[in-house]
């Protein structure tokens, strides 16, 4: 599918794209960066370089520190204080609710959403039910963790925190015997070929917005805001729209043990999601239909359904 691109005042700024500075954030920078510059000529771009208190804290877990937010507040507050004009975030990150004075404005194409199973190197691809009882399995997500404890209790979950290189170190190192990373992260890396196994529904929903990249700007600069309408992907927008939609009504947060499927067929969007105790002992699941035009009605509709089924316990459990 073609982008759509307009043409700004030369006499303009550069356009600043502000960015957390590993190397999967720099990726999804750089991508956006080539996108604007293939769309505008009378403006040059730039990265702005900003540190999140979830990069600065690598320990904790990050339930404890309070999840939302974590990887997205000071890169949106360099656009509100005028440092950079674009914040990039990994979709999954970012809240559902909007921060006053941005608009995502820009959603590219989607790169594959389903998270894969991580062997140390050397190891032939295996299934999660192959491994033994016991296998410790390094993972920083509610979400992934209470999957995979649902489907195989005996597995040893255990905290991870790092970029991915960090993590596949400890791996290699013998500190876990399995890891879950996410399939888009892993390519976007050049690293795809560690993925033993994709773990596709119902073994494991993904994350809400999980490949997408999400994109901000002032709400109030309109130049901006049409040149990311101008490479947002139609598609990757319904599907994310349903799937945030669907987060924002269960007030579940980007942390929680809530996976969501969001596709597309001709004019039908479905959308099928899943709540589970942090344990992994209790799952919940439900798919609704509808109008692809109506993402947000979708999405909020399986939430709903979730709540009548009991969810908003299951959320608000202590893990």
């Amino acid at each position: 599918m073609s982008a759509r691109f307009v043409s700004v005042n030369p006499a303009n700024n550069p356009i600043r794209i502000a960015t957390r500075a590993s190397r999967l954030a720099l990726w999804q920078a750089e991508h956006v960066a080539g996108l604007l510059r293939g769309g505008v000529t009378d403006r040059t771009v730039e990265l702005v370089h900003v540190s999140t208190s979830g990069d600065e804290d690598r320990t904790r877990p990050l339930s404890e520190m309070g999840g939302i937010g974590l990887f997205t507040r000071e890169v949106q507050r360099a656009v509100l204080d005028g440092r950079a004009d674009v914040a990039v975030h990994s979709l999954k990150d970012l809240p559902t609710e909007a921060l006053p004075g941005l608009a995502l404005a820009g959603i590219p194409a989607r790169a594959p959403r389903f998270d894969v199973l991580v062997l140390p190197a050397g190891i032939a691809p295996d299934t999660p039910a192959a491994l033994p009882a016991g296998a410790r399995v390094g993972t920083g997500s509610l979400r992934r963790r209470a999957q995979l404890l649902h489907a195989w209790p005996d597995l040893v979950m255990c905290d991870v925190r790092g970029n991915v290189e960090t993590r596949l170190r400890k791996l290699d190192a013998g500190e876990f015997d399995a890891l879950i990373l996410a399939q888009a992260g892993l390519q976007r890396l050049g690293l795809g070929h560690r993925g033993s196994l994709v773990l596709h529904p119902p073994v494991m929903y993904p994350a809400v917005g999980q490949g997408a990249i999400g994109v901000e700007c002032r709400a109030d600069d309109a130049d901006v805001i049409a040149l990311l309408d101008g490479m947002t992907d139609p598609i990757a927008r319904a599907e994310t729209a349903a799937e945030r939609a669907c987060l924002a009504e269960l007030r579940a947060g980007c942390h929680a043990p809530v996976g969501v499927l969001a596709t597309i067929s001709g004019a039908t969007l479905q959308v099928e999601a899943v709540v589970l105790s942090a344990d992994g002992r209790s799952r919940l699941r439900s798919t609704v239909s509808g109008d692809v035009a109506q993402p947000h009605s979708v999405g909020r509709e399986v939430a709903r359904d979730l709540f009548r089924q009991g969810g908003e316990s299951l959320i608000r459990m202590p893990g």
